[in-house]
């Protein structure tokens, strides 16, 4: 039950952040892929397909993208979610929890606008990707599902600088990618 999970203060966070800053700047991994099908549920796979129209292939951002272009069309600078591991980490000694995030790519990489700035392209497996500067911040879902202190750590001063939420992207090269791809950029 969500409600008997103990959650990190904001001290504990805090007081582990330099293993976030110790993340790859190059060469990372990707960890988990995370589908969300429909609101609600998540499926980890192995491997993916990601295309430049849809997304992660079977991910609900195609069907139920809130952020579209004035157009109506679907905004692609919302297509993909990235966020760093270590971050979740900090937040739980639970893996089984990370999905819960709501992110399609769990990686382990320096995020920061730093290194990954806004079109900066990154390889994963035979899928390109371009970070985008549509921000990624921490919701009301997010305090629910990882606790009130979570939610201001993400969102204070060092978590933007650090994008501890993480990023978005959207497809620039078609693909298949894996769990343990490595991460390089372009």
């Amino acid at each position: 039950m969500e409600s008997e999970i103990e959650f990190r203060t904001l001290a504990e966070l805090n007081a582990r952040l330099d293993h976030v800053r110790q993340a790859p700047t190059d060469g990372g991994a990707l960890v988990q892929i995370v589908r969300r099908p429909v609101v609600g549920e998540r499926e980890l796979l192995e491997e993916a397909e990601l295309k430049a129209a849809t997304g992660l292939v079977g991910d609900r951002w195609a069907q139920s993208c809130s952020r579209r272009l004035e157009s109506g069309e679907l905004n692609p600078d919302s297509q993909i979610t990235i966020m760093g591991v270590r971050v979740l980490e900090l937040l739980t000694d639970d893996r089984d929890r990370w999905p819960l995030a709501g992110d399609n790519l769990l990686v382990d990489l320096d995020l920061r606008a730093g290194n990954l700035p806004a079109g900066q392209r990154l390889r994963i497996g035979t899928v390109l990707l371009e970070i985008t500067a549509h921000p990624h911040l921490g919701c009301a879902k997010f305090r629910q599902r990882f606790g009130a202190d979570a939610l201001k750590f993400v969102n204070s001063p060092a978590g933007h600088e650090l994008r501890l939420r993480g990023v978005h992207g959207r497809v620039i090269e078609a693909g298949r990618l894996r769990v343990g791809d490595r991460i390089e950029k372009r």
